[in-house]
């Protein structure tokens, strides 16, 4: 079966296409955007797709990443992935950006655990701790940096995401992974494989609310009817 990836919870706008029998990747399209992931979606997904020699007809899964990460990104990503599962009429799956940056530790640490540290603005961090047969020790959570140094000290993991300098800088030094803010779009499509169905829900992980609120004290005065 061919598998379909897809990532926009951070700065990448990423897709590739995986063969889940042959284990191997087909294809990829990876932007990296910043801002924009809505209107260059589409055309990085066509993009993989067809670097991999296939088209959509031939998509028997979606896979998304459904953060932590950016809460336009997150969404953007998730729509997509529903809008095209539902009209190809195949299943989609969510997988996170801190449970992929640590299976994608685990190449280069497989015995250890792997705690993922992602930067969240505002002086916190995403974080969630793995064990080294992938298990989730430490589930997903928004922590102070504080909170986050007590816990590498408890666990003692390789560290990875892009929330490890805060965490450096606090005194906690020990090896470290891939110091981005997300992963490699292999490791989203490798571990929706390897899951299977029905796997995680492909429904956005947000740990803190949205920065967007109404305005309580705008609205104009009803104007009175004669």
């Amino acid at each position: 079966m061919n598998l379909l990836a897809i990532d926009t919870a951070a700065s990448l706008c990423a897709a590739c296409v995986f063969d889940t029998e042959a284990g191997r990747e087909l294809g990829r399209e990876v932007l990296d955007l910043g801002k924009g992931h809505a209107e260059h979606l589409i055309g990085a997904i066509e993009a993989a797709l067809a670097s991999s020699g296939t088209g959509y007809a031939d998509i028997g899964m979606i896979a998304v990443s459904v953060g932590p990460g950016s809460f336009t990104g997150v969404r953007v990503g998730v729509s997509a992935a529903r809008g095209l599962a539902l009209s190809l009429k195949v299943p989609a799956v969510g997988v996170t950006t801190l449970e992929a940056l640590a299976a994608e530790a685990r190449f280069s640490f497989p015995d250890r655990d792997i705690m993922t540290v992602i930067d969240a603005g505002r002086g916190g961090l995403y974080v969630a701790v793995h064990g080294a047969d992938g298990h989730e020790i430490a589930p997903a959570a928004l922590l102070t940096v504080e909170q986050a140094v007590d816990l590498a000290r408890d666990t003692d993991p390789v560290l990875v995401g892009s929330g490890v300098a805060a965490v450096r800088a606090s005194g906690r030094h020990g090896d470290e992974g891939n110091l981005a803010a997300t992963a490699d779009i292999l490791a989203f499509a490798r571990l929706a494989a390897e899951r299977g169905l029905p796997g995680r829900p492909a429904t956005p992980l947000y740990l803190r609310a949205a920065d967007a609120k109404p305005q309580a004290d705008f609205a104009l005065p009803r104007k009175a009817q004669p």
